[in-house]
């Protein structure tokens, strides 16, 4: 029976997956521009992967992440724009994050004309917890909020500036949440949208110097 997935092995498994395929040439990507494409080629190949070596519960879209067990999704993105989407929740996840870790890779891709395949390299590698997964502006203004006394009426003025889809009810139960349980700083940019647009700049230039930001590779 093969060993139960655990998020230390995915880490360390995401690690070598990453070098491999770094190395190989792909027939299948030559060509291709879209972003989402690639992604969902390395998140496939990588899963498949991990079956052989290890059990555990695979996501799907009910579920809306891809390891639901471990509480982690993962994201691949190139390097010259590091984004995805989400799925939007609630206004909540750009306080206290998203309700669940990522794993991304982060990749450049090159296309050989010579043999019509791709190069994928895979240049890092990073796992962010579930508590750093908030927007990074909006909890750093909430928290320099609370450092100079901020009441209930000061945080909804917040909300409105930072234009949180919320309603009068939701803004003032999520301001008296914040008051007794101030937020982590997070460390994701993230854009309103119907879904989730959330950027990772941040996350990869504070990638190993912030608790909760680990660099696998």
């Amino acid at each position: 029976m093969m060993p139960l997935l655990t998020v230390d092995l995915l880490c360390q498994e995401a690690q070598l997956f990453a070098r491999v395929e770094s190395s190989h040439r792909e027939p299948f990507l030559y060509g291709i521009t879209d972003g989402k494409a690639v992604g969902t080629y390395v998140e496939h190949k990588f899963q498949a992967y991990l079956r052989t070596r290890y059990t555990f519960e695979s996501g799907n879209s009910a579920k809306g992440i891809d390891f639901p067990g471990l509480n982690v999704d993962l994201k691949v993105t190139s390097n010259r724009q590091p984004q995805s989407s989400s799925p939007f929740k609630s206004a909540r996840q750009k306080v206290y994050g998203l309700g669940y870790s990522l794993l991304i890779f982060v990749y450049d891709k090159t296309d050989d004309s010579l043999t019509n395949t791709s190069k994928l390299d895979i240049l890092r590698v990073i796992f962010v917890t579930a508590e750093r997964t908030a927007d990074y502006q909006t909890t750093q203004g909430i928290r320099r909020l609370l450092e100079n006394d901020a009441n209930i009426d000061d945080l909804l003025a917040f909300f409105e500036e930072r234009m949180l889809f919320l309603d009068d009810i939701q803004a003032e139960q999520l301001a008296e949440e914040i008051l007794v349980n101030p937020p982590e700083s997070g460390y994701l940019t993230i854009s309103n949208a119907l879904q989730w647009r959330l950027q990772y700049r941040r996350i990869i230039a504070e990638a190993g110097n912030v608790s909760g930001i680990i660099r696998v590779l």
